[in-house]
């Protein structure tokens, strides 16, 4: 059975600039969750762009579901399948409505109208967000953006979710509510975060990135390792 994602070989550098990801291997499997940290700057962000296609590499190989992923034809079907969680909620909500924005995704997949309010109003209801539907957007808190957000990239129905620092700006009984909703759902996931105790509840496999390399982390006794040595868009139509 093939990966969900599997990335050999990647290397990849902005213009100018040293290699960001030097010969970075990773894999992503049904069901499987894994978190990735490491100091600012390292690549974390750059790896998961690199994933959807929004930024490509200099040299090595990308494979979402089964096939090899190159051109931007092939990353617009990657995207479709995989939900990216950006770490500024203010980035990724951009509607007039909240019920605006979590139909965004599924009315530019090609839903019907019909299809794309049944999906935010479930939407909404299983993330326990309902009474925001018809809130204008940036009026939210810091936490109601980030778990609107969440339910824009859920609504696409994706098999993959993608997450960059999904706990900025969280305060802790919105991060307890993110854990519960994150542990309910089947999607494999991988995660980018900082925070070690998010990581512990929500993974099963973390890694830390450095170097342009991943090295696996054994457990939380790595936590406080500063260092740790070389190892093996839009749609005509409103939504009321």
């Amino acid at each position: 059975m093939s990966h969900l994602f599997e990335l050999v070989g990647i290397h990849f550098a902005y213009p100018g600039q040293p290699d960001v990801l030097r010969a970075l291997d990773l894999t992503l499997d049904q069901g499987e969750r894994i978190a990735i940290t490491g100091p600012n700057g390292s690549g974390k962000s750059t790896l998961l762009r690199l994933m959807v296609g929004l930024l490509r590499p200099q040299s090595g190989l990308i494979m979402a579901f089964g096939e090899p992923r190159r051109h931007e034809r092939d990353f617009r079907l990657v995207r479709q399948r995989v939900g990216l969680l950006f770490p500024d909620p203010d980035d990724q909500l951009f509607c007039p409505t909240v019920a605006e924005d979590v139909a965004f995704g599924p009315l530019n997949l090609g839903k019907t109208r019909q299809e794309a309010l049944e999906m935010v109003e479930q939407t909404l209801a299983r993330l326990q967000l309902s009474h925001l539907r018809a809130r204008v957007t940036h009026t939210l808190s810091s936490g109601e953006k980030r778990l609107v957000s969440l339910a824009t990239v859920l609504a696409m129905e994706p098999a993959v979710l993608l997450l960059d620092e999904p706990t900025n700006g969280l305060d802790e009984s919105t991060e307890a509510r993110l854990i519960a909703i994150l542990a309910a759902l089947p999607q494999a996931l991988l995660v980018v975060s900082h925070n070690a105790q998010f990581r512990h509840a929500v993974t099963h496999r973390q890694f830390r990135l450095e170097q342009g390399l991943l090295h696996p982390m054994a457990g939380p006794a790595e936590e406080d390792s500063p260092s740790l040595p070389r190892a093996c868009r839009s749609h005509p139509d409103p939504v009321p």
